[in-house]
């Protein structure tokens, strides 16, 4: 609950640090609303919608409403999957403003104690630290391993904890040691002659929960002629900080991978997280009004980019490819899509895998409610969405579903639990699938050279 006083702050904060040009560019045409999840999913509530929440920001920065409890409720349930910028004919940059927005009021706004600890142990105290995620990380795996999981679960020690941290346990995946996240590798030589020098952004979550998909992101880059450096001194990429209202956070741990790949003579930074790409990209904005950051920023935005882009490029798809049968749909990352603009690379590869019958899911661009960790913070309203996008999936009769985002691949795996397609349908990560492609295709040729022997 705000006071008058803290209200009295964040109009201000708002009328000094909105920008104004960018709300007034909202026409209000109302393209967005099909594209809006949330809007949808609340029966066509105008404040659940980016038309409706730029009005708001809008009524604010005049003074025409106070920035109350419902203000804050309408951008809270906002997923900020920005489906809403790729429809808007005026180019309205809606994720820029609503990331303001928060900001503003998380900084002004006093939290209870324990929202503030849980913040400040998590946005402060563990993402920005890599040795602390591996320690963190390594104490879960030990769970899974100890039997201490199964303990919990049969004895319903898991009740103690909120219905939508107890789904996520379920959908985890299962975690290297502490000595596995810790000797991560600095430099690879491809497989043959060098076509591209590529530097990898390794990440907070993807380098310790996600290894085992680094690491075949990784080999694919080697399989593709890659020259691969990892630089050791980068770190979070700020994304759950500049969504979460820790903007000056998020500078900080942008300003730390600035320095860490800059100096780098290579053709791109690639990246296997949408979420993460996406905000990789958008440095520039973040540091816009750096001057001394402002140029750094910019050229290391500009080199940026999906490994689907990057193997498509390379003329992956055209390698031998093969998996056992099986029909695929594709789950479009938000930030991938949306942001980033990588939408047709994904299913290139996807559709040039031997085996493989591709069939494109109805509303494969809307969010599927992860969101960061919206899941967690807002599971009504995710699991309405998430209910919707195993429809869509279902209707597919897909086998495997793919997707490019770690909280995405959560999310669908949840979804598989929860629509009771458990051993029936899997969800994976694409540079999962493609290295199984690879290595399936390797498998093969080896079998035939023996027969051929014989």
């Amino acid at each position: 609950m705000t006071t008058k006083i803290e209200r009295a702050l964040i109009q201000k904060a708002f009328q000094e640090r909105m920008d104004e040009d960018e709300l007034m560019n909202c026409m209000r045409c109302g393209f967005c609303l099909p594209s809006c999840p949330t809007y949808i999913e609340s029966g066509q509530q105008e404040a659940q919608s980016p038309r409706g929440r730029i009005a708001l920001m809008k009524a604010v920065v005049d003074g025409l409403i106070e920035p109350d409890e419902e203000v804050e409720r309408a951008l809270n349930l906002c997923l900020g999957c920005r489906a809403c910028e790729s429809v808007c004919p005026s180019g309205v940059r809606y994720g820029h403003l609503l990331e303001e927005a928060r900001d503003i009021i998380a900084q002004h706004k006093k939290m209870p104690l324990p929202v503030r600890l849980i913040r400040k142990l998590v946005f402060a105290g563990l993402f920005p630290h890599q040795e602390r995620m591996r320690k963190v990380t390594a104490l879960f795996g030990w769970y899974q391993r100890s039997g201490l999981r199964t303990l919990a679960r049969k004895t319903g020690l898991l009740r103690l904890l909120p219905a939508s941290f107890r789904q996520m346990e379920r959908v985890l995946p299962d975690v290297p040691t502490a000595k596995e996240m810790k000797n991560r590798p600095h430099r690879l030589n491809p497989d043959g002659t060098v076509k591209k020098r590529v530097a990898f952004f390794a990440g907070c979550l993807m380098d310790t929960m996600f290894m085992e998909t680094n690491d075949a992101t990784l080999r694919l880059l080697q399989l593709a002629g890659c020259e691969v450096i990892i630089p050791p001194s980068q770190g979070c990429c700020g994304a759950l900080h500049g969504h979460g209202g820790e903007k000056e956070m998020a500078k900080e741990l942008a300003k730390r991978n600035i320095s860490a790949f800059e100096q780098l003579d290579v053709d791109c930074i690639v990246t296997n997280a949408g979420g993460c790409g996406a905000f990789l990209l958008e440095y520039d904005h973040l540091l816009k009004d750096d001057p001394e950051w402002r140029d750094r920023a910019e050229a290391f935005a500009a080199k940026i980019k999906d490994i689907s882009e990057v193997l498509v490029e390379l003329g992956f798809h055209q390698l031998p490819l093969r998996v056992a049968p099986q029909t695929i749909t594709y789950q479009d990352s938000c930030h991938l899509r949306n942001v980033m603009k990588t939408a047709a690379a994904p299913r290139r590869l996807l559709r040039a895998i031997d085996g493989v019958e591709f069939r494109e899911m109805n509303d494969a661009d809307r969010c599927c409610g992860s969101a960061g960790i919206y899941n967690l913070v807002e599971p009504e309203m995710s699991m309405q969405i998430l209910d919707h996008k195993m429809e869509m999936a279902k209707q597919t009769k897909a086998t495997t579903i793919v997707t490019a985002n770690p909280g995405c691949l959560l999310q669908m795996k949840l979804g598989i639990e929860r629509a009771g397609l458990s051993g029936s349908v899997r969800a994976v990560h694409i540079v999962d699938l493609l290295l199984e492609a690879a290595e399936g295709a390797q498998a093969t040729q080896g079998e035939e050279r023996i027969r051929q022997m014989s």
